[in-house]
């Protein structure tokens, strides 16, 4: 099989990234807690952890070794 597990990893931690950065910038006030913006610095890991993942798996190997 040629799949790569890392592509629908890395779309999905992506996709999740963006929407809770874009949550967390425009609802500041509702994402507080302790004074620390809770969305926006989780929706920054998670799309930091996703961008790795797709450029691990764009870097790794185009075509599987055949049996």
């Amino acid at each position: 099989m040629g799949l790569d597990i890392r592509w629908p990893i890395g779309l999905m931690f992506t996709l999740i990234g963006v929407l809770l950065t874009g949550y967390g910038a425009v609802k500041a006030a509702d994402s507080m807690s302790l004074g620390i913006n809770i969305n926006l610095i989780w929706g920054i890991v998670l799309l930091a952890f996703g961008v790795f993942m797709l450029a691990g798996a764009s870097k790794g190997k185009k075509n599987p070794p055949s049996a």
